[in-house]
Parts: structure tokens; sequence; C-alpha cells
């Protein structure tokens, strides 16, 4: 009995010992190149130039046909200032995965912050229960979710909708990082199976919908002792298709395990999430220990670390490629835009080649809106010039949209010219084809090509850029 005691301490005793050792982390900076400082005024500039055609191509259409108020696209928010934020925000990683499998002390790794008074709480228990935003700021401080929320630089304010419960469960902190500088960081509350969403307070799944339909790299993470897939789960990776791109899958405290036992897991992790992820390419999965101490011995140490810098290198490309994005997603919007702007055009025209003298307009335009295939409302606008049926929205939507507004509130684009401004249309399409495309090629031709980081430390092939939106 005493004997087996003394076995037990000696090996608490020799794990103590095993966790004192402190893994080199300057790997870290090499890859993700904090130590070279960023052309600030280009970035700046490129910042400006995105915002003014936004500003005198896109926002006017905008206006003149209510596109905010067309439900179907609420991520394109409801204020200028907003939308601002969202153009001048940073890349957006975000962390998901069930409880306790390594989110949290994977950022504490990231950033430096271990045996630090600001590294987030880790445990073996459920530890987050909150919605953590790690951002740059000149200091220190936590940011409470009500304030993120009324500050509508900060691109957050949609959350609001979420209710007060959400906002308590929403917090912010701000510190002076290198890393922070070039990217924000979403900690979020693991996934809990036997816990149902009503418990929670608030939308979680639509919380979550909000953070990966704006996030430009998804890390899952799992733990071996983790893999079973529940219904949370499985409603989280329902929420994630269209964006598998973005998706990595992260299988952590990989040193755990012996090569043997770690190939087992590794298949048994695909075979669990096979049934989730129906795309031809699977999403890339990582393999190893995100944490400050040394691996374990007698494990793949090598093979650890070049997941780790494969990894920082994948992290690297969304930070390097941020501004490319942000043009895309502007363009993007954009061509929404213009689509509406078109769709609204084409039910103006409509209802006045309809109406008569002896007509009465309700009937006329309720004829129109509940089947617009009658009037070839939809098809029309299919014969114009980048425009995909795939990104026409839901013609529910336009019964909603003008129960609200009314047809006779709006006018056909021909009559939207003036002398000074020139036509709307015009406008938008001359920033949709020629301002946004020539300024993304302005960008693309200042880069340099230079040595990538794999090839400095040898880590092998450099990953694909697969996480950049469509």
């Amino acid at each position: 009995k005493y004997l087996i005691i003394y076995l037990l301490i000696y090996i608490f005793l020799l794990e103590e010992d095993f966790t004192s050792v402190i893994r080199d982390r300057s790997h870290i900076d090499e890859t993700l190149r904090l130590a070279t400082e960023e052309k600030a005024g280009d970035y700046a500039a490129a910042i400006q130039k995105l915002r003014k055609i936004y500003h005198t191509a896109i926002k006017p259409m905008e206006q003149a046909y209510k596109y905010n108020e067309l439900r179907q696209h609420e991520i394109s928010g409801t204020t200028l200032a907003w939308f601002y934020g969202e153009i001048t925000s940073k890349p957006m990683v975000l962390f998901l995965g069930p409880w306790s499998v390594g989110k949290s002390t994977m950022i504490n790794y990231l950033l430096g912050l271990n045996d630090s008074p600001y590294q987030l709480y880790t445990g073996a228990e459920p530890t987050t229960s909150e919605f953590t935003v790690i951002m740059h700021g000149e200091k220190i401080r936590s940011v409470e979710g009500i304030v993120m929320a009324a500050d509508s630089s900060r691109s957050f304010s949609p959350l609001e909708k979420f209710g007060q419960n959400f906002l308590e469960k929403l917090i912010g902190i701000e510190m002076p990082h290198k890393m922070l500088e070039r990217v924000t960081l979403v900690d979020t509350p693991g996934i809990i199976e036997n816990r149902k969403q009503q418990e929670r307070g608030y939308p979680f799944n639509d919380v979550c919908q909000w953070f990966i339909d704006r996030a430009d790299l998804i890390f899952v993470v799992f733990d071996p002792t983790k893999l079973d897939v529940g219904l949370e789960l499985e409603m989280l990776f329902r929420q994630l298709k269209g964006r598998e791109s973005q998706i990595r899958i992260i299988l952590n405290k990989a040193d755990n395990l012996v090569t043997q036992d770690l190939m087992r897991v590794y298949g048994a992790l695909f075979w669990s999430l096979a049934p989730l992820i129906n795309v031809t390419e699977p999403p890339r999965v990582y393999v190893s220990s995100f944490w400050p101490y040394d691996y374990a011995p007698d494990t793949s140490r090598e093979l650890f670390k070049r997941e780790e810098i494969s990894l920082l290198e994948d992290l690297n490309q969304v930070i390097e490629n941020r501004m490319e994005n942000k043009i895309a997603f502007i363009r993007q919007h954009g061509i929404r835009v213009r689509i509406h702007g078109l769709l609204v055009d084409r039910y103006v025209q409509t209802f006045k080649e309809k109406m008569s003298f002896f007509s009465d307009p309700e009937l006329v335009f309720k004829e129109i809106v509940d089947d617009p295939d009658k009037f070839y409302i939809f098809k029309s606008i299919l014969a114009k010039t980048n425009v995909s049926k795939f990104d026409l929205p839901n013609r529910d939507a336009y019964r909603d949209f003008f129960g609200i507004n009314p047809i006779t509130n709006f006018k056909p684009l021909s009559a939207q010219c003036s002398y000074i401004g020139g036509c709307l249309l015009e406008k938008i399409e001359k920033a949709i084809t020629n301002e946004l495309p020539a300024l993304l090629s302005s960008i693309n031709s200042d880069k340099q090509p230079g040595l990538s980081s794999c090839e400095a430390t040898g880590c092998g092939e450099k990953p694909k850029n697969r996480y950049r939106k469509n």
C-alpha cells in the first residue's frame, strides 16, 4: 500500500519536473514575421481608397433602394459607421470545439501569456463560459460586452440583437501585442453535449453563426479523449457548411499518445467527422500539442514542430492577404447591392407597365410580388452582365421588403442620374468591374517574393492558401 503511494508521489514529481521545462517559442515570432515592420502607410492608403469607392459608388445605391432593409442580407449591417468598422477590422481567427480541449491554452501559448496575470483561465473542467475577443490596444484592459456593442467602430454592434443576456457573456481583452496588431482572436465556450441551448440564456448557435460568417480562419480543436460527435457538435458543423476552405481541424494534446495510438486516434477523428464534412477535399488537420511546455518523452517531436510551423504559416497567409479579402468582401457586397437595385428597378417598371387608369395599385402589385416569375422579374436580371443566378436573393425576401417599403417610394434606375454625380448604376458597375479590381492589382504588384518561413526553418511544404473567401 505504502509502496504504491510512494510510486504515485514519485510519478507526480516527475510530471511536475517535466511540465516545468518551457518550450522555445522563437519560431512563432519568426514564422509570423512579427519582428518585421509593416508598411502602415501603404495599408492606410489602400483602406482610404476602399472607403472612397464604397462611399461614392456603392453607398448611394444602398440608400436609394434601401438595401439594408432587405432581410436576406443582414450581414451588410445597418450603419455606415459599422460598415467602416468592418472594412478596417483586422482578420478574425475563431476557436471552436468541445470543452477543455485546449482552446484557451492554445491562445495563451500563441500570445506568450502563460504564467502572466493576463492569461486566459484554463482547467480540466469547462472553464470558458464567455465569448472572449482578444484584440490589440495601447494598454492591457478588459472591455465589457455592452461597451463593445455600443461602439460601432469595433464592428461588434450587430451583436446587440442577441440580447442583454448574451452581452453579459461577451468580453473583450485589449493588450499591446505584435500579433494582435495584425489579427483578432476569438475564444468560444466549449461545446457541452448534455447542455441545451436554452440553458445558456441566449441563442448560442446564432451567436456562433455570426462569428463564423465573419471569421477569416476557423480552428476546430479536438483532443484524443473527446472525439465523439453529439447533437451540439453536429449542429456546429452544419453551420460551417460553405466555409470548408476556412476550417482547420486541430488534434491537440497529441504528445499524450504513443505513435501507434496516435494513428488510431487520427483515424477515429476522420471517421467521426466524415459524415459532417461532405466535401471533395477535407480540411487540413494539424496534429501537435499547443501549450508552452516541452513535448512528452518518446513522442514525435519533429513531426509536432513541423505541424505547428505549418499552422503558423496558414495563419500568416490570412494576415498577409487581409487587404485582398477586404476588397473581395466589398466587391461581393457591391454585386449584391447592384442586383438589388436592378430587381427593384424591374419591379418598378413592371408595376408602371401594368397600371392603368382603372387599376387598383394594391391588387396590381400584389399580383407581381406573389408571382414574379410570371412577369420575368428575376429572369430579366440574369441577362445583365456580372449577374449569376447563385447571387439572386430569395423571392420571398422581396415580399417582406415591399411590405415595409411601398413600391411608389422608389424611382427607376433611369431616373437616378444627376449632371454632377452621374448615374447610380454606372458608378456601381464601374466600381465592380474597374476600380476594385484595379485596387487589388495595385496591392498585389507591391508584394515582393521573399524567403518563406518554411524555407527558413525547413518545415516542408508551404500550405495552400485555401482560406480565401469567394
